[in-house]
């Protein structure tokens, strides 16, 4: 019999009510036969050549190391620096709601189907084959995107050592770590990102331990400052306008900012086809990530505004003369304060770290994302090709020939292209929040129309459909707002209205572009496709045998972290 998950849920947002799926029960009721992906115009018929090989340790860590970056420990300070510490803590926990409800959409869908690129895939299922397209490119520009930024925040990094080693020479390591990495059999890259998660892990509580014991006096200044400058300079700060204006524009400007740095979710679904008996892995990966990410975020945003007033000289001098590295982390710019010494440097290590650890999860989802379209058809064939240890490696050369783009930091300024790519990117993880929101009400309005009982599904998710309407309709204002500045008496640049909203304006005509030259049409609830791949799957659990931990350090790890 399958493992259904849901007992591995227990106690989380993510609880099933019936811990007993079984395809065969529901053949009575729900004919799997009936429907095939022909109804939703992109049929499947190439193989999935990657392998299981990932275990419950590295999915609980693949979430984390692929949203934890620089953005957590230096960019966090331009938050700061624009609202105040009661706008960012306000904007990091209200963002924090938005993700448990694209995690409860997204995870009941994945749990039940954990296909390779399964939100992508899901789109076109349930929604419109057109949409799948538009949805599966605008997160694959998302994702290579990003791997350049990462490559150029290493660099920003490194600079705070020193600024001897070539720009063109360190973006060129990089990146062949990166192909290194990434062209290995999936269970290395899975040994790669748990351990730099893990680096990432203990750098964010080492940095919470520090400022709760220094905000108690416990530093060589003997400064027991706690949350001194919340009352002054105070809690918010003015932006752009004055008074209660100029409060809210701070308030959104953190909200923006909590927007690009927080996910987690889309991190644990793309690895879903690779992994290890998933419906017993993913419900409790989905559980932890979003727990374990919750606090980091939260309690970082409310430790930066403990650490350091908004209006810090040095914090405002940073930011606006692009320091390298660690100089603009609120922690160091602390840490300069009291005097304390070697300590910036441990937190640049573990700055740079991250940053290159997430440009590796950035390649690897990105590289994820285009084989998924390739095997709908909807991305070059040529594309599903696999390596004997199951590596899409054409899929993986043209991510890493994008990653190229951070070459453009030779004849421009690292600030300028960082900001670039973050602008770019924003808006697109929005859309794709909302793509997921959406995807998750129609397989909602599918399963009620097509006789499929949600609680016989591996799980449940809890406050639906109202956290996916609550999700959808954050995220999509949120994609519209986020290059608001640009509209601003005065403010208007056209390089910044571009990055902002170039994938707004690209979404819409991907779809239509693809509607039309395809002549999908819209997938109706019933014909909503919730049957292929579904009895390959539960061959694989039936069938599935875990084989014991033979190294004994192995097994201690499974159990922490699995």
């Amino acid at each position: 019999m399958a493992s259904t998950g849901n007992e591995y849920a227990a106690g989380g947002p993510f609880e099933a009510e019936n811990q007993n799926y079984n395809l065969n029960e529901e053949k009575d009721n729900y004919d799997l036969g009936r429907r095939r992906s022909s109804t939703v115009g992109s049929i499947r018929d190439l193989s999935d050549q990657t392998h299981r090989k990932l275990k419950s340790r590295h999915i609980q860590l693949i979430g984390i190391g692929g949203t934890i970056g620089t953005a957590l420990y230096v960019q966090i300070g331009r938050g700061l620096m624009n609202g105040g510490p009661g706008s960012l803590f306000l904007a990091f926990t209200l963002w924090c709601t938005v993700i448990l409800a694209v995690t409860l959409s997204i995870a009941e869908m994945v749990t039940f189907l954990p296909i390779s690129s399964p939100f992508i895939r899901f789109a076109g299922r349930f929604v419109d084959d057109a949409f799948g397209v538009a949805a599966g490119w605008n997160f694959f520009v998302f994702e290579a995107a990003l791997v350049p930024f990462e490559i150029t925040a290493c660099n920003v990094i490194i600079g705070f050592w020193s600024d001897a080693v070539p720009t063109g020479v360190i973006i060129a390591i990089v990146v062949v770590l990166y192909g290194a990495i990434n062209m290995m059999a999936v269970k290395w890259y899975g040994e790669t990102e748990f351990w730099a998660a893990i680096g990432k892990v203990l750098l964010i509580i080492g940095l919470l331990i520090f400022t709760f014991i220094s905000m108690l006096g416990g530093n060589p200044e003997k400064d027991r400052y706690g949350f001194r400058y919340w009352q002054n300079p105070g809690s918010f700060t003015e932006l752009y306008h004055k008074g209660q204006l100029g409060r809210f524009l701070g308030f959104l400007q953190c909200l923006i900012q909590a927007s690009f740095t927080i996910a987690g979710p889309d991190y644990v679904s793309m690895a879903a086809g690779e992994t290890e008996n998933p419906r017993k892995v993913m419900p409790r990966a989905y559980n932890a990530v979003f727990y374990r990410l919750t606090v980091f975020f939260v309690l970082g945003s409310l430790a930066v505004g403990i650490n350091v007033p908004y209006n810090d000289p040095e914090l405002i001098d940073a930011f606006k003369l692009g320091k390298p590295g660690a100089a603009a982390s609120p922690y160091v710019i602390a840490m300069n304060r009291l005097r304390i010494e070697g300590l910036p440097h441990v937190v640049n290590a573990g700055v740079l770290a991250s940053a290159f650890s997430a440009g590796n999860s950035y390649v690897y989802c990105a590289s994820r994302s285009l084989f998924g379209l390739a095997l709908e058809g909807k991305a070059p064939k040529f594309l599903t090709k696999c390596t004997k240890q199951g590596v899409p490696f054409y899929c993986v050369a043209l991510v890493l020939m994008i990653a190229l783009l951070s070459f453009l930091q030779l004849g421009e300024n690292s600030a300028v292209v960082l900001t670039w790519f973050v602008s770019l990117v924003t808006a697109s993880q929005l859309i794709n929040f909302s793509v997921i929101c959406f995807t998750f009400l129609r397989f909602y309005k599918a399963c009620q129309v097509q006789g499929l009982d949600r609680n016989t599904l591996p799980y449940k998710g809890r406050f639906q459909p109202y956290a996916a309407w609550y999700g959808l309709i954050m995220t999509f204002i949120m994609t519209f707002v986020g290059g608001y500045t640009v509209f601003l008496k005065g403010m208007w640049n056209i390089p910044s209205f571009l990055f902002s909203y170039l994938m707004v304006f690209l979404f819409p005509i991907l779809f239509i572009g693809w509607k039309l030259l395809k002549r999908t049409k819209w997938v109706s609830s019933q014909e909503a496709d919730l049957v292929t791949d579904l009895a390959e799957i539960e061959k694989y659990h039936r069938n599935f045998v875990e084989k014991p931990e033979t190294n004994a350090f192995n097994r201690v790890l499974n159990k922490l972290f699995g």
